[in-house]
């Protein structure tokens, strides 16, 4: 394998940092030794030069005398530079050996003033990235518009950049608001003119004089019209559940499987669908409404697509799980559907099999409409296969305070 070697692992900016102020400071200290030993070289070449050089006119003259030994004349001179030069030699060797090791100290305690340097100069940006970070990781991406990052401090590059992220979420987070505005708008709007359509081919049906063939028509313009409607009421409701709930209140989905599935027991047996309830407790706080139709949207589902011999089911569980949580999960049987075609289910306007018609009894709304109002209340919803057909579908929302049955321990109710 050939190609230019490149370190493993992440190099971090602050790593990079503290690098170069590291490798600065060990080129400023090498200079600052270097310079040091020549001029110290120098001092002690004239020192030396000075203590030998014999007054003008005549010349020094020279006597040793150590233990045995007596110099006088050149002997004594010559003597003299050979000490010259060993003290030389262990001045600067001395000087060399402390200053690497003053060096090496003071370099370490450099590098790492520049580590603690470096992340307080870098901390802005952390704060900048966790933000970025925890918008991107929300479950919808508008979800996490609302955050700030609201840097304090002065005016310079990074806060600059906080600034200008702020500015730019705050005008995405006015741009989806505006969207949802107006499609709740729009959706309202709509309400009047099918409701006078409907008024006016009931009327014209009901008149005595009306044929057949316009009694036909006005059944299949009727149906239209409610499919439409079912479609508007569906927008609102989207549009309404992808706002952040505020007003929550504490609700059992226990009591809300229990009684979406007394709504919709005439249409699971007109669709020959027997429907199995197993209701534990399940606390959690949001908007009882929205939660209503959460559980109905799964429940509607699993009737609508299923078989239609007579041998189709529909289970209906509530329960908590270990980390706390409450789920609903709704199963059923039904046709086969592939692991690659459960994702787009809970795209606004996709149905499963490539339903259609002006006459359709779903709008494509359901699952998103179950997932916006999950995601709302902070959970999530999930989807798999079953084997032998049809699908489990899964919604999980954070559990509330402990109730006082939670802590007296009594236990879900179940029926099926």
């Amino acid at each position: 394998m050939t190609g230019r070697w490149r370190p493993r692992g992440p190099r971090t900016l602050r790593l990079r940092l503290t690098l170069g102020y590291g490798a600065i400071f060990l080129v400023a200290g090498l200079a600052l030794l270097g310079v040091t030993y020549v001029l110290f070289n120098q001092q002690l070449t004239r020192s030396f030069e000075e203590r030998f050089a014999a007054p003008p006119g005549r010349a020094k003259q020279f006597f040793i005398a150590e233990g045995d030994i007596r110099l006088t004349g050149d002997a004594a001179v010559e003597w003299l530079r050979r000490q010259e030069l060993e003290l030389r030699g262990a001045a600067g060797t001395s000087l060399l050996a402390q200053g690497v090791l003053a060096l090496t100290v003071v370099g370490g305690a450099a590098v790492a003033f520049g580590w603690v340097v470096a992340g307080r100069m870098l901390a802005p940006l952390h704060r900048v990235t966790d933000t970025a970070r925890r918008i991107a990781a929300a479950p919808m991406a508008e979800r996490g518009l609302h955050e700030r990052i609201a840097l304090e401090g002065p005016a310079d590059e990074v806060k600059r950049l906080a600034d200008t992220f702020d500015t730019m979420v705050e005008r995405l987070d006015h741009s989806f608001d505006g969207q949802r505005r107006f499609v709740a708008n729009a959706s309202h709007e709509l309400r009047t003119p099918l409701t006078l359509n409907r008024a006016l081919v009931e009327l014209a049906m009901h008149r005595r004089t009306a044929s057949p063939d316009v009694k036909e028509l006005g059944e299949s313009l009727l149906e239209i019209n409610a499919r439409h409607e079912r479609l508007i009421s569906g927008l609102l409701l989207l549009a309404r559940s992808e706002q952040e709930i505020a007003d929550r209140s504490p609700v059992d989905l226990a009591d809300v499987v229990t009684h979406v599935v007394r709504q919709t027991a005439d249409e699971a047996a007109a669709a020959k669908v027997t429907v199995y309830e197993v209701a534990g407790q399940a606390p959690v706080t949001g908007d009882a409404l929205l939660l209503e139709r959460l559980v109905h949207n799964l429940v509607e589902n699993g009737i609508r697509y299923n078989l239609d011999d007579g041998s189709g089911w529909v289970r209906v569980v509530s329960r908590t799980v270990a980390d706390g949580g409450a789920q609903v999960e709704v199963s059923n049987t039904g046709p086969e559907v592939p692991p690659y075609d459960v994702p787009p289910l809970f795209k606004p306007f996709h149905r499963h099999g490539a339903e259609r018609v002006v006459t359709a009894r779903s709008a494509g709304l359901g699952l998103s409409i179950v997932r916006s109002i999950a995601v709302a209340h902070g959970g999530d919803v999930s989807a798999r296969p079953r084997e032998d057909g049809g699908l489990v579908v899964t919604a999980t929302l954070p559990r509330a305070s402990p109730w006082p049955a939670d802590e007296a321990g009594v236990p879900g109710r179940g029926r099926g």
